[in-house]
């Protein structure tokens, strides 16, 4: 596994950024073109018989129990075009929000392959572009009951580009 330059190993989100820098990010590649077309195109299966999308299930260590997950992750990721400092729900919400709150509460509501398509219309209501690493960090726990409402909570501060409680707001925009 591939250290980052400060000497740390790279967690999670940022193993499936880096994913997605090289298989999805380059939309002038026919490859990238093509596999992004593919799973937008794809249900859980086409999807999972990507070898892309099972390189990422390796890179991650994710098995036959979390193949939602890594379904939900390869589909999302699919609709990115562009990497940016703002998590999803910082740009879909703020001072003049490009999701209504009711959509955005209907968003945190569902669930499953719901979930799986009010996030992709999010993306694209969010111009195609978010934080790739924190979205991809936070969809892997989303599902679990105690890091996942913690992943809720913070999308509802980010939405209101409220500080989070206890937290440092000079780390926190940093970090953002």
């Amino acid at each position: 596994m591939s250290e980052t330059e400060s000497g740390k190993q790279p967690n999670r989100g940022e193993r499936v950024a880096a994913w997605w820098r090289t298989q999805l990010a380059d939309r002038d590649s026919g490859a990238a073109r093509g596999l992004a077309a593919r799973l937008r195109r794809a249900d859980a299966l086409a999807a999972l018989a990507e070898p892309a999308v099972q390189d990422l299930a390796r890179q991650l260590g994710l098995g036959l129990a979390q193949a939602g997950v890594l379904v939900r992750l390869a589909l999302v990721l699919a609709e990115l075009r562009e990497n940016d400092a703002h998590s999803l729900a910082r740009r879909l919400g703020g001072p003049d929000p490009v999701m209504s709150h009711l959509r955005f509460q209907r968003l945190m509501r569902a669930e499953g392959e719901e979930f799986t398509t009010a996030l992709r219309r999010a993306i694209v209501m969010a111009e195609r572009r978010c934080n790739v690493a924190r979205l991809a960090a936070d969809l892997l726990v989303w599902d679990h009951p105690e890091w996942g409402e913690a992943a809720r909570r913070r999308w509802i501060f980010d939405y209101f580009a409220a500080p989070q409680p206890g937290a440092d707001p000079v780390s926190e925009e940093t970090s953002a």
